[in-house]
């Protein structure tokens, strides 16, 4: 293994070839409990519940609902905020990093907290927030971009992260693509975010976690050599990267994309596994667009941050936008999945229907 080197355990050959089985004796359960390893959290695989009504319609709502002009296409009459980032042979550039007009984050004040009493504890919302731009066409999403132009974007995304590392008070880069309006987009044109923060979120120090128990050995190496073992789960896989519909996926058609070579830093990555990455979220997208139409999905990458002293592997998940998040999972934090992994990724692996 190039990088890092880790030291393999073997996987249980219990787990190998586990697939979903619906169970129609009376009294036997329908549903699945699967343990997120990286989270600590429950997922309920329940097939079941997807033949109520209505309780599995892939939505597109508009995302913009005027006339304005796009504000990321290019154009020789408007004034633009100066670039952080231009990569791209020729005249006119290819990927592009801009500065967000409405950040969530900004400044450099540093992050001192405040407690203003027993319960009302505040610190300043400084950082850095971006708009990573995929390209100067309007309507070409990352499902796409050629294999070329998608390394590129990985490589804008190392890159800012790289450079966001190194401004005084920043601990973590969260970098994001909300496509669609029940994704969080509120801008037509293809792209994706980047956020440098002071703080280090709940999600990452929870997979921080989940590293720190699989004491031993590196957690998503070993998901890794088990799913390819098992092998009924793969969506896309090659030399340098693994695609899989995770077993213990939350969501209907959920993907976890995992580089081969261990490393705790997405910026720090190898050249080859930024391209391989982009590659793979290019034949995953695609494959969900096959299969499902043009859904919304999230995708977000996560990096361990940038001082870290304990395990990381980098890697992305894919969230399609297929299914309404109700008041059992925000109450508990348990997510029902209507979608066995194992029934997704041979969606997904097989070829679209014809027309």
């Amino acid at each position: 293994m190039v990088g890092q080197a880790v030291s393999r355990r073997p996987f249980s050959q219990g787990y190998r070839g586990a697939r979903y089985v619906r169970h129609g004796t009376t009294g036997d359960p329908v549903s699945q409990l699967r343990l997120d390893p990286l989270k600590g959290r429950w997922s309920v695989i329940n097939e079941e519940r997807r033949e109520r009504p209505f309780s599995f319609q892939p939505r597109r709502l508009p995302v913009e609902t005027d006339s304005r002009p796009c504000p990321f296409c290019p154009d020789a009459d408007r004034e633009d905020p100066a670039p952080t980032l231009e990569l791209g042979e020729g005249p006119s550039w290819q990927v592009r990093v801009v500065p967000n007009l409405y950040p969530a984050f900004e400044g450099t004040v540093p992050m001192a907290v405040t407690n203003l009493g027993p319960v009302f504890t505040q610190a300043p919302g400084s950082g850095v927030h971006e708009v990573l731009l995929f390209g100067p066409e309007h309507h070409r999403n990352w499902a796409d971009l050629d294999d070329q132009h998608a390394a590129l974007v990985m490589r804008a995304v190392a890159e800012r992260m790289t450079a966001h590392s190194s401004l005084p008070g920043l601990r973590y880069s969260q970098a994001i693509v909300n496509a669609g309006r029940e994704a969080g987009a509120s801008i037509e044109h293809p792209h994706g975010q980047l956020m440098g923060i002071p703080f280090v979120p709940r999600e990452i120090t929870d997979e921080q976690a989940g590293f720190a128990r699989f004491a031993g050995n590196c957690l998503l190496c070993a998901a890794l050599d088990a799913e390819e073992s098992a092998g009924n789960r793969i969506v896309h896989a090659d030399d340098d990267v693994l695609v899989v519909c995770p077993y213990w996926s939350g969501t209907p058609f959920e993907m976890l994309v995992l580089p081969r070579n261990h490393g705790p830093h997405l910026a720090r990555a190898s050249t080859s596994d930024l391209a391989a990455v982009g590659r793979a979220l290019q034949r995953g997208l695609a494959a969900l667009r096959a299969r499902l139409g043009d859904v919304a999905y999230n995708v977000i990458f996560h990096s361990a941050p940038y001082r870290t002293a304990g395990d990381f592997h980098w890697h992305a998940h894919v969230l399609p936008k297929v299914a309404t998040v109700a008041g059992f999972e925000l109450g508990t934090g348990v997510v029902i999945n209507v979608v066995a992994p194992e029934d997704a990724a041979s969606s997904l692996r097989a070829p679209p229907a014809a027309a």
